[in-house]
């Protein structure tokens, strides 16, 4: 058949993918037949189904009627080759004839015609999803029942009346922010606290905030004001929390740009335990130099404990071990 296209990267495009038509089955088995099945009633196509040429005609209608749902006394079968009806099996005949008979080749279609006129599959009831009931439930009816998420936030307004989902989204998003600096750096964020019984981060209670924010005469500094790095000195040996990680106090300062702001201490860890080498990544302001991109991070100064701090040998600790000869 002659090519009706013209574009030259169509024409490149159509020979790489037919490339290998030539050798498609040149690995299938000699017994084995491989052809498309259709339907009269159905858009659907199944392709390259895999039979025997000892299977008969009635394993065949088995097959279409597990397919399509057509069941075998209502199928006519056409088997169809290069667009022409080559052969026509009527409903309940042949049955027994083998398909090797019919020297189908691969790729050959089988089109199956629904002759029941009652057919569940006709005027697409089997494909169409506009046909499908759709489940529809009333705002009165919605309103009635228990566990949705409407009724979740109205229970939630009863116990608070400015509850809104929205700020309900917002606080959730800042807890989750709160539990990450938490975790990466130690650092616990403004509002929040460590729950002595869990380790875990939880909002802190909102009156007893209100209240050390007076007690303090904080103006929004509470916990990170410069009395919270006035025990600290540049150059001192330190340990910072979690993790009893050891170091040497290279920055202390404040960085208005990360976790809320207020005064940090830059500490240069003595092993690539840390998360930084000095640099404010949401800034990319250096406020320190550390020696690798793990060497250094940022606490507040409630986390770091500065004294004789010396840095830990590993190797003169398994030196001393009487644990080990």
């Amino acid at each position: 058949m002659t090519s009706n296209i013209q574009n030259s990267d169509l024409l490149a495009l159509k020979s790489y993918i037919t490339a290998a038509d030539a050798t498609q089955y040149a690995s299938v088995a000699s017994t084995t037949i491989i052809l498309d099945l259709t339907h009269s009633n159905l858009h659907q196509r199944h392709a390259e189904i895999r039979f025997d040429k000892h299977d008969t005609v009635e394993d065949l209608r088995k097959r279409i009627h597990q397919k399509t749902g057509t069941p075998p006394h209502s199928q006519r079968l056409q088997l169809i080759w290069s667009g022409q009806i080559f052969h026509e099996i009527l409903p309940e005949t042949e049955s027994t004839r083998m398909l090797g008979y019919y020297n189908l080749p691969h790729g050959a279609n089988v089109h199956c015609v629904d002759i029941d006129p009652y057919s569940a599959s006709a005027n697409g009831a089997y494909e169409d999803t506009s046909l499908v009931e759709k489940f529809v439930l009333s705002e009165e009816e919605y309103n009635k029942r228990k566990g949705t998420l409407r009724d979740w936030g109205r229970k939630q307004k009863e116990a608070d009346p400015e509850f809104s989902l929205k700020k309900h989204a917002r606080e959730h998003a800042e807890l989750v922010e709160a539990k990450r600096l938490y975790r990466e750096s130690g650092v616990v964020m403004r509002g929040f606290e460590v729950d002595e019984s869990t380790g875990g981060i939880v909002r802190s209670v909102e009156e007893a905030f209100t209240s050390k924010l007076e007690k303090e005469g904080s103006s929004g500094e509470l916990e990170f004001g410069p009395e919270s790095v006035q025990h600290l000195s540049l150059h001192a040996r330190c340990q910072v929390q979690p993790g009893a990680r050891r170091g040497v106090i290279a920055f202390i300062g404040v960085i208005d740009e990360m976790g809320g702001g207020g005064h940090w201490v830059g500490v240069i860890l003595d092993e690539p335990v840390g998360k930084t080498d000095g640099t404010v990544k949401s800034s990319g302001v250096r406020y320190f130099e550390a020696p690798g991109p793990n060497r250094g991070g940022f606490f507040r100064g409630k986390n770091v404990e500065a004294g004789d701090f010396p840095e830990i040998d590993i190797m003169a600790e398994l030196e001393d071990s009487e644990d080990e000869l």
